[in-house]
Formats: C-alpha cells, structure tokens, sequence
C-alpha cells in the first residue's frame, strides 16, 4: 500500500426489518462531522481491506456481519490526500447498537430513506450499486 494514500473500509449494512421483512440499509452519524454515512474506517497496518470493513463495521455500529458481493471503492480528498475506501455489502447476522463518541446514532431505513439520508452523493451512488448487485445475485 501506497503512503500517501488513506486506505479505509466498509460495508453496507443490510438486514431484513424484523417487524416487516423488508430490506433495511443502515446507516451511521458522526457527530464529529455530523454526517450520515455507511460503516467505514481506516485500516490498521498490514490488515486486509475486508478484515478491517469487518472490524469497522462491528466497532461502529456493534453488530457483526456476513460479508457478501465486493463493491467499488470510493475516491475522494481529506485534508489534501488521496483517501480509498473499499466497500462490501454485508448483512448483519448479530448484536446491537451503543452509542459511542465516533457513532453517535444509528438508523435502520429503507433504500430510498437511507439513499435520501446520505450526506455525500458517492455514498448514495454506493446504495444504487448495492441494489443492483442484490437484482444480479
């Protein structure tokens, strides 16, 4: 891995609601940035994308997860460098969520109310190739 370049993780977050059945996207807010975005963080040294999406994932929102289909990985700046973060869909097998001082809450929402809730349009463009990689599977 480059060191000029950040290298994160992530996932989105699936499950199916427990009162309904219906696929709920979740999504986390950080108070820090107050922004709503997907489970994501950078990587400790020498772990692999997917351990660190995987441990990000649980830190974040306390729940562990099934990873599933790969996803693109988003390109961006922070503070002038080159950040990657690379995505999965995976859908949340166990836990529960504590508010903590990175996440602050935490929401469940359909794919349109989560798309609509997103701060940053590549997280929504992230949504819509979440959905069409579950129309392909």
């Amino acid at each position: 891995m480059s060191d000029d370049v950040i290298h994160a993780a992530g996932c989105v977050l699936w499950r199916r609601s427990p009162a309904a059945g219906a696929l709920e996207i979740c999504l986390v807010h950080r108070p820090k940035y107050d922004d709503w975005s997907h489970p994501k963080g950078k990587l400790k040294r020498d772990e692999t994308p997917l351990d660190g999406a995987l441990r990000e994932v649980e830190e974040e929102t306390g729940y562990r997860c099934e990873p599933g289909p790969r996803l693109p990985s988003t390109h961006y700046f922070v503070g002038g460098r080159a950040k990657r973060v690379s995505y999965w869909a995976a859908e949340a097998t166990s836990g529960s969520f504590t508010p903590g001082r990175e996440v602050d809450r935490l929401l469940w929402l359909d794919p349109a109310a989560a798309r609509a809730r997103l701060t940053q349009p590549r997280d929504r463009e992230l949504v819509d190739e979440f959905l069409a990689t579950l129309r392909l599977a």
